[in-house]
Order: C-alpha cells, then structure tokens, then sequence
C-alpha cells in the first residue's frame, strides 16, 4: 500500500513573504502563512500549490547563462486569447520579460523572471471544450 502524498514545488529566495504574494496574484491564489516564519505557501482554487523558502544565503539565477542554467521553471498555461492580458498581469506584478517565441497564436511562448529571478513561462494552451 502507497502512502498518500503531495507534492509542492518550493522556490528558495531572500524574502518569500513578497514573493509568495507575486505568484498569489498571479495565479488568483491565497498566501497561507506557516508556523516556520521561513516557508510560505500559495493555494490556488483548481490545485495549485507553491511554496516559498526563505535561503539566507540566496543569488537568483542566472538563466539563460549556460554556466549557472536553471534547474526547474513554473510553466503556467493560458488561454491563447488571454495571453496578453497575463502578460500585462504579471509584468504589473513585477515580473520581468526574458524571452518570448511566436508571440502569437498556439505556439505562444513567454518567459520571465519573477522578482527573485526564477524563470516561469507563460505558454497559450488550446481553449477546450466541454465534452
């Protein structure tokens, strides 16, 4: 028998309570504070779930320099139709533009730095309907 689990992907940075609240705007989430003044979650509505570590010894990353590449990156699907709306969303959050591809229709790609310099990918998925 497998005990039940969770997962959560926990970003390290020098101050999680600000970026806790940069990706509970972005996502439409919560900030839920934890006993450890160190470690703050985000929950979304749909399932997201994303925590924040403070590291005292923190330097972002460098990506995209080869020598210090990434390691991980939050890759958040939107509607083709609503990526340029969240784009405006999360560059007024404070996130800063580092690469976008075919800026446009169904391959739209774009990449940023969150204000402690994690890359996430904002990247237009195919409206679905409901069966």
């Amino acid at each position: 028998m497998t005990v039940e689990k969770r997962s959560v992907l926990v970003l390290d940075c020098a101050e999680p309570e600000a970026l806790a609240e940069f990706y509970a705007g972005l996502l439409g989430a919560e900030v839920r504070r934890c006993p450890d003044p160190d470690f703050v979650e985000v929950v979304g509505h749909d399932g997201v779930r994303l925590a924040v570590r403070r590291d005292h010894g923190y330097a972002p990353p460098s990506w995209p320099r080869p020598d210090d590449s990434q390691q991980a990156h939050l890759h958040i699907l939107v509607a083709a139709a609503d990526m340029d709306e969240a784009e405006r969303e999360a560059v007024g959050l404070g996130a800063r533009p580092v690469e976008a591809k075919d800026n446009k229709g169904p391959r739209d790609v774009r990449t940023y730095a969150d204000p402690a310099g994690h890359s996430f990918t904002l990247a237009a998925r195919e409206s679905r309907t409901p069966s």
